[in-house]
């Protein structure tokens, strides 16, 4: 059998406002994170407010069920699940 592929996205509506709370929570459950990516627009005159992390997650799946519910959590944040 092949090994899934879970990647979780994350919807910060607030960057100002949200992003300590997001990056103390991924801090937290880190082992649980193989890759990251971070995605906001932003050009010479303009940083939206706004981002989008992905992360691949790994390990127990217990742990990643954590991280998802805590983030859920966070007011202005938005999670999608997919699996491969």
């Amino acid at each position: 059998m092949e090994d899934k592929h879970i990647i979780l996205g994350v919807k910060i509506h607030d960057r100002v406002k949200e992003a300590g709370e997001v990056q103390k929570t991924l801090t937290k459950y880190g082992c649980s994170i193989k890759t990251r990516l971070g995605l906001h627009e932003v050009s010479d005159d303009y940083c939206s407010s706004s981002g989008l992390v992905l992360l691949e997650l790994t390990g127990p799946v217990e742990d990643q069920n954590k991280l998802h519910e805590e983030l859920l959590k966070i007011p202005g944040v938005i999670t999608r699940k997919m699996e491969f």
